[in-house]
């Protein structure tokens, strides 16, 4: 059975979007056990972002139905190094998946790039309309650094699942079974998960 591990190492180093608490990991020798505390953001490494992150009053990460975050999706290869993702690049893979995940250039990039690439508007309302539930990217953020929110609020507001920063590089484009799953942070914002992917065909 092939697992994948698309989680980025969650470390001091791990990319950082401007604004966002850089995360701080203390470890502790307390002789017979060690004993670590961590200072991190909601959106820390590779996390994903509930409705409540863009929308006042919607729902908070810890309610988020896990059927949405877990079972079959596709891995969509983006070409080239646009900015903007446009409904024009997404729509052929959108047929026939509920979850789709976007593998960009950014993948492997260990530092924080302003060009580095997002949704566009009208691909956000692509995959409404296609009645996707959960998409990924392994970039910083969903909507471009140029965004306005926009892309965000037209997703969560529809109750799509945002997975932001993940590491897509080992895998494939294809179809794949997914497990995404965020801390228990009853009433936040996100939370930092693990997503793993496994090949369909592994029984």
């Amino acid at each position: 059975m092939a697992w994948y591990d698309v989680t980025r190492p969650l470390n001091e180093c791990v990319v950082v979007y401007p604004g966002d608490h850089v995360p701080k990991i203390v470890q502790e020798d307390r002789g017979r056990y060690l004993l670590s505390s961590l200072h991190l953001s909601t959106h820390s490494g590779t996390h994903i972002d509930a409705p409540s992150h863009y929308i006042p009053g919607a729902a908070s990460i810890d309610i988020i139905p896990p059927e949405k975050m877990t079972g079959e999706c596709r891995v969509i290869e983006i070409a080239g190094r646009d900015p903007e993702i446009s409904a024009r690049n997404l729509e052929p893979a959108l047929k026939d998946t509920k979850k789709i995940l976007l593998k960009t250039w950014f993948s492997g990039e260990e530092a924080f790039r302003e060009d580095y690439p997002g949704l566009s508007p009208d691909a956000a309302d692509a995959i409404v309309r296609a009645g996707i539930e959960c998409v990924g990217i392994d970039s910083p953020s969903i909507e471009p650094y140029s965004g306005d929110g926009s892309v965000h609020r037209t997703l969560l507001s529809r109750g799509v699942v945002i997975i932001e920063l993940l590491s897509l590089e080992a895998v494939r484009e294809g179809h794949y079974w997914m497990v995404a799953l965020p801390l228990r942070l009853e009433g936040l914002d996100g939370s930092p998960c693990r997503v793993l992917l496994r090949d369909v065909d592994s029984g």
